[in-house]
């Protein structure tokens, strides 16, 4: 973990332009409120009743994204390096978020604060139209989750983690966090695994 500050902006800037080509002079109106960051294992980019703030990118390591029901935790998403990460309904409602994001690693990232996006998009078109193109790809995830969890068998899920662009999931995640993303136990994800290996 000993991506320099100039090294981690570089790579926030190319994954911007992956939205929208930014010119220098662009780049430098979000250049001052970027901030890197280190959280530790097993801290909180952000915890479910909080107020979002910040938007992040990911430089090293892997957050863990979660609902709380009944004391019982639903894992829903996993982000890892080049990720876009927040609470981002909360950061547009002002509420409270509903999720809690947890690092399970030790992590580092790009922080700003989501309000300066907002003034970004006000004064310019290129940031309007990343603006834009981050929020229709920070919908893809949650409705192709959803999807699956409603379509598919719990088989059928952990065999597009290991064909699919999730294979990062099975190869760097916790066997009980992959269990619970799959929603089933890890005993049951054993017997898929054990089933899958005998064909």
């Amino acid at each position: 973990m000993k991506t320099d500050q100039p090294e981690a902006f570089a790579v926030l800037r190319r994954h911007i332009e992956a939205f929208a080509k930014i010119s220098d002079m662009e780049w430098e109106m979000l250049l001052p409120h970027l901030e890197l960051k280190l959280l530790c294992r097993q801290e909180f980019l952000i915890r479910e009743g909080k107020k979002a703030t910040e938007v992040g990118f990911v430089i090293d390591g892997m957050f863990r994204q979660y609902y709380t029901k009944d004391g019982e935790e639903k894992t829903t998403y996993f982000f890892f390096e080049n990720h876009f990460i927040s609470s981002y309904i909360s950061c547009i409602t002002g509420k409270p978020s509903l999720i809690t994001i947890e690092a399970l690693s030790d992590v580092l990232y790009i922080s700003f604060p989501y309000r300066t996006l907002q003034q970004l998009f006000e004064k310019n078109m290129a940031w309007q139209k990343f603006g834009r193109l981050m929020a229709e790809y920070l919908t893809i995830g949650p409705e192709e989750r959803m999807a699956s969890l409603l379509l598919q068998s719990p088989e059928e899920r952990y065999l597009d983690l290991l064909t699919g662009s999730k294979k990062k999931i099975i190869e760097r995640v916790p066997q009980h966090y992959i269990a619970n993303y799959l929603g089933i136990t890890p005993v049951s994800l054993s017997r898929i695994r054990n089933r899958l290996l005998k064909k």
